[in-house]
């Protein structure tokens, strides 16, 4: 592919949100163009507030630092996806090495009575620190319609409906992970990494920047490269659900988060893992079988449920 970008693209949300047609025009192409290079693009002027922003690192923190057997208290399921995730259950796919990080999920809230309670877990809400509660509740929302946004706006340059995507992942098992990376241990295996060569299994993560450094992707001629931004600002990438409705098109860019060189503290970051709903199909787009790929699907149909189960399966969330 030719070489478009020296760096992950830098677009501005309120672009395609607020622009004229031309602005919005541009808008999809610097998304789709950036997708297809990187797999990852970086978002600016959106509509998450800064003051939330900070608000939820700080009350993420907070989490993080109470009594380990405080935290102990809210252990998620056996598939992970509500409440606290202890240091080091999680791996990549394929790795025999856990991750040196903790989280929390936060899945999608719904009312006593809904029927999506019927398909998702309630969520766990830790008793402190105050305002957990409300903090991510109002971001998790701000996320989603961000993701939904973008989702819109991509649908075009793979010719299908506008809100295609959007359908898609209405109501969906949507995620927002808290996750800390503490300081590594003296003597740490060099193997054991604060998060090891992975691509995200989801349609698009949309990742508040970190509060620290580490998060790096591999480009298309193999090279590691530093994804790095504003702290307000927000990263993108496509995951593996988006990559196998595109049939790679748009590629699941791997990505990890090294452990520091520099000062050994700890470092916190948010992604929101967009997720359809699970009884959405993936199946491969008419527009994205071509001649590169012999004109046919890559891989077969499968409910977005069962990949996800499957997935989960293979980095040790899930029986």
């Amino acid at each position: 592919m030719t070489r478009k970008y020296e760096r992950v693209p830098e677009l501005s949300l309120k672009s395609f949100t607020q622009g004229s047609e031309t602005d919005r025009n541009a808008f999809r192409e610097a998304l789709y163009d950036g997708f297809k290079y990187f797999g990852f693009i970086i978002l600016k002027d959106h509509d998450v507030d800064r003051a939330l922003l900070q608000r939820a690192y700080d009350t993420s923190a907070g989490f993080f630092a109470l009594p380990e057997d405080e935290k102990q208290l809210y252990v998620a399921g056996q598939d992970g996806q509500r409440g606290y995730t202890a240091f080091g259950r999680e791996h990549a796919k394929d790795s025999d090495f856990p991750d040196l990080k903790e989280f929390w999920h936060v899945g999608r809230q719904f009312e006593t009575g809904s029927p999506l309670a019927d398909i998702y877990a309630p969520n766990l809400w830790p008793a402190r620190p105050p305002r957990f509660y409300e903090t991510f509740v109002t971001l998790y929302d701000a996320l989603e319609e961000a993701g939904l946004s973008m989702l819109e706006a991509l649908a075009p340059s793979l010719g299908v409906a506008d809100d295609y995507f959007r359908g898609m992942a209405t109501d969906g098992n949507s995620i927002l992970r808290l996750l800390h990376y503490p300081p590594v241990p003296a003597g740490t295996d060099p193997n054991h990494v604060r998060a090891a060569a992975h691509e995200d299994i989801n349609l698009i993560t949309i990742l508040v920047a970190a509060n620290g450094g580490g998060l790096e992707l591999l480009d298309r001629d193999g090279n590691w490269l530093p994804v790095e931004t504003e702290p307000d600002n927000l990263i993108v990438d496509a995951g593996d659900m988006l990559a196998r409705v595109c049939n790679d098109i748009i590629p699941a860019t791997t990505h990890r988060v090294v452990n520091p060189t520099g000062p050994n503290v700890s470092r916190y970051s948010m992604p929101y893992f967009m997720h359809p709903h699970p009884n959405a199909v993936l199946s491969c787009l008419e527009s994205c079988k071509n001649a590169e790929n012999g004109f046919v699907a890559k891989y077969p149909d499968i409910t977005a449920g069962e990949f996800l189960k499957q997935r989960l399966r293979e980095i040790g969330l899930a029986a």
